[in-house]
């Protein structure tokens, strides 16, 4: 007699290799961007980038003026 028909080979499920370079990149971005927060990045940035290093923001003498 026969032998029953058997089940089709199946291979074990593999992560395709463009999703494992995908996630292998975002990785490395995330990381480079936590880096950057932490030790400040290149440059300064933020609101102090804009004023003299000798203190805070200079006002115009018509904003400072007690004067009318």
């Amino acid at each position: 007699m026969a032998d029953p028909p058997r089940p089709p080979a199946t291979q074990p499920h593999t992560t395709p290799r463009w999703v494992k370079v995908f996630a292998i990149i975002a990785a490395v971005v995330i990381v480079l961007v936590i880096i950057m927060l932490v030790t400040g990045g290149p440059g300064r940035h933020g609101p102090s980038r804009h004023t003299s290093g000798l203190g805070g923001p200079t006002l115009p003498a018509s904003v400072t003026d007690d004067g009318v």
